[in-house]
This record gives structure tokens, C-alpha cells and sequence, in this order.
């Protein structure tokens, strides 16, 4: 009797459990380049792997898909618990550039050590952007990376979605917001680190938190010049923070001077602008078009340590384990470059161990392991914080905090979607770094639970 094959364009449109990966050998194999030239990455049709919707091609003695080629083999296998214990991650990124050898641009390397870590823990990691989302669709065009290059073609919904999308724009445009309850309702994948955090909803979530109201400044939304006015009456230093804002942009830092004068200095590239105005009225009436045309957070000026005269602050790397607890991956010092209050590495900021940043400061060197231990111990508060009182998954986060000259600890804001080069340890030499690995485990816990 002939075996009853569903037709392909019946297998395209079957939705599969979440997880299952479908691979076509005859996608492994590398072009050739032109003589002085990278083809770029290869793309590749992935057809349906269709054994577990015809059965027939499965043994009833063993088990065993038979008419597989060994890859398809080695595949059904690793998904034959799709989602499960060796589970199909997809990675959404924001951009992808087809024609260059760095398909991912900055991240590629990031995005190759992640294929390498899900490998070695026995699971399987694809790469899209917005474009590789079909509405009303299981199906995502992306890439993965097979041997020694990147692959095109076509995968199911993953187990677990990694949200690597560093714009705000592209994160809540509604395609993108779709698919994610699609994916999370219809089809029981687990999204992580799904939304941006902004200045104002984290400090206003925090503030009732007793394991880190200790480290929170003063901080609200701003809304007029009276509030303006009421905090620098309190403090000789406030920052005004755009809302939504990174990397340093837009932030203003308001001073008191002698004689009743104020100044204000705004970060540039190239170091800081200053100016001074005879009143705060005047200040404010300067800045006024900037203040309304963005929503910014009001906050405490605090009276940093210094390192040879330049503000220091502390980015922790706080990621999940597989677990799913909460861990400090790394905590790295970043030093402001000169003529810069802000310590971004895009405003000339540099790195330092926590050790070494320390030993530079004017505090006690008695103090210095307590303060350590409590940069840790403040990271880790604030992680717990925000995934209890904002309803969002999250399984990494980088927490930036800061030291004043009395040795306090104090949180300065949470970024969500951390560099994947400001955190990274500076001990260097490792293949995979210890935070790549954390992804995949917590991914493979998220897969379970």
C-alpha cells in the first residue's frame, strides 16, 4: 500500500509544538567564494522535517526515523523533547546586514558564541530580525550558523525568545508586540527580557521596595520649574535624565554656585558644555524647549568617587542562572573620560576592575571589600525588585551603581538590554564568556517551567 505523505503545502501551514527545529542537509554544504571575495552568508532553504507528522517514517520496533540522512538524524533527535530539556531558542535582533561577513554587525561575535554555548549544552540557537516575523504565522525567517557560516531559512516558533532588540521603535511597534502574545499564548514559548525599562517606571517600582529603598536617590518625573526649583534647594547638584534616554544623551547636570548663580552642563562627544546663568529661573527658561519636548526624571546629584579626578560608577551584570535565580555574572568599574561627568564607554568612558577602581579612590582601603560585597548585594536587590513589581520576564539586566565619598552605595539606573561589550569581564582569554553561557542555561530552565 502507498504511504500517504501530506502534501507540503500541508505540512508548511501545520503548527508544530514550539521548539521543533527543521533542517535540510543539503543546506550545509559552503559556497565557493570568488577569487578575492566572501559569497557573505549563505542562505539556504530549510524544508519541513516531516517525521513526526508522518509516522510511517518512524520504526515501530525502534523508534527509529528511518530515510533520514544522519544531520536530520542528529536534529530529531536533539528536539525529539521539543522545547523541553534540549530546546529551539530564537534570538530577535535589530538589524541584519546579508552582503557583510558580520551579518549581526557589532554582535556577531556575540551571536557566534551563542550558537557554540547552545551547542555544548545540547541545544539549538537561531538568529532574526522584525523582518523574519510572518503575522498569523509559526514560520520566522532566520539564520543559524553551520559550518563556518551563516545559513538562511526557515524555522518554527521557538521554545524560548530572546529579545535582543536594542530600539525602542522597533520593540513596540505593533508587529513586533503581536508576535510576542502570539508566541507566548498560542504556542507556549517563553519571552525574556521583553521590554525596555525606563527611568521613571524603575525608580517608581523600587521606591516601596524595602531591600532597595537604601540605595535609591531621590527621583521623580519632572513636571515644572517648582519641582525644579524644590530640589535644588535641598541639593547642590540635580540631574535632569531623559526618561527614555541612553548612553549619556541629553542628561543635564544643574548646579548651585556662589554668589546665587547656576550652572548647567550637558555631555557631548567630544567632552562637556557649561553654562552659567545669573538664576535658576533663567536656566530654566533656557532649557525649556528641550524639558517639553522629552519627558525627563528629576534626581538627587550625588557626590561620586573619583578616580584621578574622574567620577567612577559600577556596571553589574545580573543575569539568571539554570536555576532561574538571579546571579551576579560580573561587576566591572567604568571611569569617566576626561572633561566627562557621565562614564559611557561611548563618551570616552574606560574599564577597571572593582579592586583596582577602588584602591584609586579616597576611601579607606578597610572598606573596600565591604563596599564590594555591597555593590553585589544592591545589584542583586534591584534585579529581584524589578521582576516582582514590573510584569515583564527578565533574565538579564545591567545594573549601574554608583559609590559617594561616605562609601554609600546607590542605584543609578537599570538597562535591560546590556551591552554585550560594556559588561564583559576583563579577564578575557575565554573562547565563550561566562554571561553566554548563563543565557542558554536559563533559557533551557525557562523551557521547562
Amino acid at each position: 500500500m502507498a504511504k500517504q505523505v501530506p502534501s507540503r503545502k500541508r505540512r508548511q501551514a501545520s503548527p508544530l509544538p514550539a521548539g521543533l527545529l527543521r533542517v535540510d542537509p543539503r543546506s550545509s554544504g559552503s559556497k565557493t567564494p570568488p577569487p578575492g571575495g566572501s559569497t557573505g552568508p549563505e542562505e539556504a532553504t530549510l524544508p519541513i522535517l516531516d517525521a513526526a507528522e508522518n509516522p510511517q517514517r518512524r520504526s515501530a520496533e525502534t523508534g527509529r526515523i528511518d530515510g533520514l540522512t544522519e544531520e536530520e538524524l542528529l536534529e530529531a533527535q536533539i528536539h525529539a523533547n521539543a522545547g523541553r530539556s534540549n530546546p529551539l531558542i530564537g534570538v530577535l535582533v535589530k538589524t541584519l546586514q546579508p552582503s557583510s561577513p558580520n551579518l549581526f554587525g557589532g554582535i556577531t561575535t556575540f551571536c557566534k558564541e551563542l550558537d557554540e554555548a547552545s551547542k555544548e549544552q545540547g541545544a539549538r540557537v537561531f538568529f532574526f530580525s522584525v523582518d523574519g516575523i510572518k503575522p498569523g504565522s509559526p514560520q520566522i525567517t532566520g539564520w543559524h550558523y553551520t559550518s563556518g557560516d551563516w545559513k538562511k531559512g526557515t524555522f518554527p516558533m521557538p521554545s524560548v525568545i530572546y529579545n535582543r532588540l536594542t530600539s525602542r521603535i522597533l520593540e513596540n511597534r505593533p508587529k513586533v508586540q503581536q508576535f510576542f502574545r502570539d508566541a507566548k499564548a498560542s504556542y507556549g514559548a517563553k519571552v525574556f527580557n521583553e521590554k525596555y525599562l525606563n527611568k521613571t517606571e524603575v525608580f517608581q517600582a523600587l521606591k516601596d521596595d524595602a531591600a532597595c529603598k537604601s540605595f535609591l536617590p531621590e527621583s521623580y518625573l519632572f513636571k515644572n520649574y517648582a519641582m525644579l526649583q524644590s530640589m535644588c534647594k535641598k541639593y547642590d547638584t540635580v540631574f535632569l535624565k531623559p526618561v527614555l534616554g541612553s548612553l549619556g544623551k541629553g542628561i543635564l547636570r544643574v548646579s548651585v554656585l556662589e554668589g546665587g548663580a547656576y550652572s548647567c552642563e550637558i555631555p557631548t562627544l567630544n567632552g562637556t558644555s557649561r553654562k552659567v546663568y545669573p538664576s535658576l529661573l533663567q536656566l530654566f527658561n533656557a532649557q525649556a524647549g528641550k524639558l517639553k519636548t522629552s519627558r525627563y526624571q528629576i534626581q538627587q546629584g550625588l557626590q561620586l568617587v573619583q578616580v584621578g579626578g574622574r567620577p567612577v560608577d559600577f556596571r553589574a551584570l545580573v543575569q539568571k542562572d539554570q536555576q532561574g535565580e538571579w546571579a551576579i555574572t560580573s561587576v566591572v568599574a567604568r571611569i569617566a573620560g576626561a572633561n566627562h561627568f557621565v562614564s559611557n564607554l561611548a563618551r570616552g568612558g574606560s574599564l577597571s576592575t572593582v579592586k583596582e577602581a577602588l584602591a584609586q579612590t579616597s576611601l579607606s582601603a578597610a572598606d573596600h571589600k565591604k563596599i564590594s560585597t555591597q555593590i553585589r548585594k544592591a545589584a542583586l536587590a534591584v534585579a529581584e525588585g524589578i521582576q516582582t513589581h514590573i510584569p515583564a520576564l527578565f533574565g538579564e539586566l545591567g545594573v549601574d551603581l554608583a559609590v559617594d565619598t561616605g562609601g554609600r552605595v546607590w542605584l543609578l539606573e537599570i538597562n535591560s538590554k546590556p551591552s554585550k561589550n560594556d559588561n564583559t569581564p576583563l579577564d578575557g582569554g575565554n573562547k565563550i564568556r561566562p554571561s553566554v553561557r548563563r543565557v542558554i542555561r536559563y533559557s533551557k530552565y525557562l523551557a521547562n517551567h
